[in-house]
């Protein structure tokens, strides 16, 4: 069990302490913050804050007054003026006075037409923030709850007949996190399985593992080569982790993101059980292909076309969500390889058997040690073969397991 831990600590410490680790650690921020920064310019390209016009000769709004800016707001809405007459509002946009304006109509209070007339500078925030100012003052001099009411609108509450699951829409971190779980776990056994696939090719072809095997089993080898980029794995998550709440804290005091809730404990539970399984299982076949393998070209080409299925229930996302207990839901999250992700998706949106849940996982678990065994018993052939391919027909051959 020492050298167990031995290979663990060295393998988990050759993987951390290098400067490409910190470079996938500091990627996914990095690269979240580029979309986010990418998306901000995209809107504020399109923003204009001047001066926007409307004409209301039927005095729907009375003593009309500019809509409060909100201090966390990263874009001021538009100012808007009134004009007597489309004339002078035309003239002054012919002139570039005003970026546009809207006429309201007679009966707008029954049917809400609205006309506008831009001119060619005009941004793409004026609707809304006319929107926003028509609103501000129809509801003027209204009972504070119903100002606020209407202005947040419904919160829509989705229960199950039997009444032991509901959603209710201001709830979307509930459906979010087993998206946003399963594209970091996707990530993550990616990066961590890579390493041990690159590892175990690098020192099959260097033959470092030559040397190694005369003083440890090849089980004790591969099992702390696969918990350590377990490790690995779980480490680059819960330092995403972090970043995720940090920017969660910080995000919306300048981005409405809308009310969340407390996260469920046992939606995490779920997604651990599953997830812990998954990535050694995952792992350690990455390490048997890469035993197999030759070179690390060619064990990465495999492994890629392996870990494939990982994001299927992704493309199934809709017929989970809408028919969580239909076959398609049911056969994916029973599936060993989407289960990680397609059993806590449908968790949220159904009470699952717990049938289900114990086979699932079980499954998982036994499919995790086989491929442990597998991979040691892979490159247990497969060690001395300098140059050699090894293939899955001799790791199941009865005289293999005679260390033929």
């Amino acid at each position: 069990m020492k050298k167990f831990w031995l290979i663990f600590s060295q393998e988990y410490k050759r993987h951390v302490l290098r400067r490409r680790f910190i470079f996938a650690i500091l990627s996914m921020p990095i690269f979240v913050g580029f979309i986010a920064l990418v998306s901000f310019l995209s809107v504020r390209m399109q923003y204009n804050g001047s001066t926007v016009g409307y004409i209301d000769s039927y005095s729907i709004l009375s003593n009309p007054q500019p809509v409060p800016e909100k201090v966390s707001s990263l874009l001021p809405s538009a100012n808007f003026v009134a004009y007597s007459s489309e004339v002078a509002a035309r003239s002054d946009l012919n002139s570039e006075k005003i970026q546009a304006y809207f006429i309201l109509s007679k009966d707008y209070l029954s049917n809400g037409e609205v006309t506008l007339m831009k001119g060619k500078k005009a941004g793409s925030n004026i609707e809304s923030d006319f929107g926003s100012f028509l609103k501000y003052n129809l509801l003027a001099g209204q009972p504070a709850k119903v100002i606020n009411r209407l202005t947040l609108g419904n919160n829509l509450i989705v229960r199950s007949a039997d009444g032991t699951r509901e959603l209710a829409a201001n709830n979307w971190m509930a459906i979010a996190m087993p998206f946003i779980a399963g594209i970091l776990f996707i990530i993550a056994v990616n990066i961590s399985g890579g390493y041990l696939l690159q590892a175990v090719v690098e020192e099959k072809e260097n033959r470092t593992m030559e040397i190694l095997i005369t003083s440890v089993s090849p089980s004790q080898l591969m099992g702390g080569k696969v918990i350590a980029d377990l490790l690995v794995g779980l480490t680059e998550l819960t330092i995403w982790i972090g970043f995720f709440l940090i920017a969660l804290r910080f995000v919306p005091q300048w981005v409405s993101v809308g009310q969340t809730s407390n996260i469920d404990a046992s939606s995490v539970l779920l997604m651990v059980a599953t997830f812990l399984p998954a990535f050694v299982m995952i792992a350690a076949a990455m390490g048997a292909i890469g035993a197999t393998a030759t070179e690390a070209r060619e064990a990465q080409q495999i492994a890629g076309l392996f870990t494939l299925p990982i994001v299927v229930p992704f493309w199934f996302s809709s017929a989970i969500m809408f028919n969580p207990n239909g076959p398609i839901a049911l056969g994916l999250s029973m599936f060993p390889l989407t289960a990680p992700i397609a059993l806590p998706l449908r968790a949220v949106f159904t009470n699952i058997p717990l049938w289900q849940i114990v086979v699932t996982i079980g499954l998982l678990c036994a499919l995790a040690a086989f491929s442990v065994w597998l991979a040691g018993r892979v490159f247990r052939i497969g060690m001395l073969r300098y140059g050699k391919k090894v293939s899955f027909r001799e790791v199941f051959r009865p005289q293999s397991f005679q260390g033929k």
